[in-house]
């Protein structure tokens, strides 16, 4: 007799107890702010995707990209410092 196998176990491989460390939790808070820029500079680029960037579009862009590199290298900082500020 062959046993018809459910996917139970693949539904609940990541149960309640599966959650995330404390560790992961402070990697992600550093991360969220280069996160969130990142976001912002992929909305102002996708907002000229189907036309001709206008000026206002092009200083969007240029200040979401600062955003993000400033994000960055903040987030560096910190990461080398051994944690967040």
């Amino acid at each position: 007799m062959d046993h018809i196998v459910t996917v139970q176990d693949a539904v609940t491989a990541f149960a309640d107890f599966m959650e995330p460390t404390d560790a992961e939790l402070d990697a992600i808070e550093l991360e969220m702010p280069a996160i969130l820029a990142d976001v912002d500079l992929l909305d102002a680029q996708i907002v000229t995707v189907d036309r001709t960037p206008t000026e206002l579009d092009v200083r969007r862009i240029r200040r979401a990209r600062r955003r993000l590199l400033a994000a960055l290298a903040t987030q560096a900082t910190d990461v080398h410092r051994g944690g967040a500020a």
